[in-house]
């Protein structure tokens, strides 16, 4: 029997969210992101509405860029604490429906409904429901992707955005992604694709049509999950979202870039300690942290160090974190942004103390 799952993504969360508590925004282009100073501002676009993407917006667009091309548009600063309470009240919602239930961010959740209906068509009213009460009792609306795989239920939610339902039966699913460029599939970005197309592969239905040997030889096993989910063989679990977060990071963005160590430290705690919030609430512990370091002229630079055994340490990441960034601290160039990310996360783990970790490491 085939699965049904769900993928229910927000339409624009954060400017959704504030058009519904200030209704003069409806109709006007809605950019959440950092102050763009007339041009002259740092940062990037959080996210933007419907009506900013008209004039080639998009999220992580640098905000300068994005007052160039849309100077009349309304720029808003994010408002964490509210974006969250919102999610949250749209995760519970959500999580009535299936006891299946995936929380993927702020805005997105997966819901499987396999053992609660029968058919697409029951699924496509739950769906329908869905989307009612969301704008109700929210009053934002949502897209829902149904398919038989994650990976083809979150295609299929960007097919019609905003407040759209697309359904992808197994029977249809090589009608439905022939056409599709490939960076519609999870993992393929813009880098990515060029790879593929030095190869011919442009379109989904080109993956379709290549043997999964030729496919595993050209591009390794990134080569064969592509070819798994164009083919609906994704056989991934609905399930938490960490048990399949790979990292969790942040990075800041300095107003002027800055040479001041005084000033890279606090935003180094700042980053630190906002991150290790959600790895407290979530259980998570980790082995690998990772520096990242932008200068200016946008020269960037990673470095990482894995650990024997995972840990859950604010103050150890940041002795890590300094001592990473020691390589960089001779260098006469000011620092545009800095980063931190988490990664080999497990959940439910009992944590190491790491008294004797420092000894390892001098």
């Amino acid at each position: 029997m085939s699965r049904i799952i769900l993928h229910c993504d927000l339409d624009c969360f954060f400017a959704a969210v504030e058009i519904r508590d200030n209704p003069q925004l409806k109709g006007k282009p809605v950019i959440i992101g950092a102050d763009p100073k007339e041009g002259k501002g740092r940062g990037v676009i959080a996210t933007c509405n419907y009506e900013a993407r008209k004039y080639g917006l998009h999220s992580a667009m640098p905000i300068s860029l994005a007052y160039r091309k849309c100077p009349h548009g309304v720029y808003l600063k994010p408002n964490g604490n509210k974006y969250h309470k919102v999610s949250n009240e749209v995760m519970e919602l959500l999580e009535r429906y299936s006891s299946n239930f995936q929380k993927v961010g702020t805005d997105e959740a997966y819901l499987e409904l396999t053992e609660i209906t029968l058919n697409f068509e029951k699924a496509y009213e739950i769906a329908n429901n869905i989307q009612k009460e969301v704008f109700k009792k929210i009053g934002i609306t949502i897209s829902i992707g149904i398919a038989p795989t994650k990976s083809l239920a979150k295609i299929a939610s960007d097919e019609n955005k905003p407040n759209g339902i697309t359904i992808v039966k197994p029977e249809k699913i090589f009608d439905f992604l022939k056409e599709k460029d490939i960076t519609r599939i999870p993992g393929i970005g813009k880098k990515t694709k060029v790879y593929y197309v030095k190869k011919g592969i442009r379109k989904i239905g080109d993956i379709i049509k290549t043997p999964l040997p030729t496919m595993i030889k050209l591009f390794g096993k990134h080569g064969k999950w592509i070819w798994n989910v164009a083919n609906g063989l994704d056989h991934r679990k609905v399930k938490e979202f960490y048990e399949e977060r790979k990292s969790i990071s942040a990075e800041r963005t300095f107003l002027s870039d800055t040479d001041d160590f005084n000033e890279i430290l606090s935003k180094f705690e700042d980053i630190n300690t906002r991150i290790h919030k959600s790895i407290l609430k979530h259980h998570i512990t980790y082995k690998t942290i990772t520096l990242k370091i932008r200068f200016e002229g946008f020269i960037t630079y990673t470095r990482s160090r894995t650990l024997p055994f995972h840990i859950q340490d604010e103050k150890y990441v940041l002795k890590i974190i300094l001592e990473l960034f020691k390589e960089f601290s001779d260098k006469k160039r000011k620092v545009r942004l800095v980063g931190i990310k988490l990664s080999n996360l497990e959940k439910n783990q009992k944590v190491r103390q790491i008294s004797l970790l420092p000894f390892a490491y001098t």
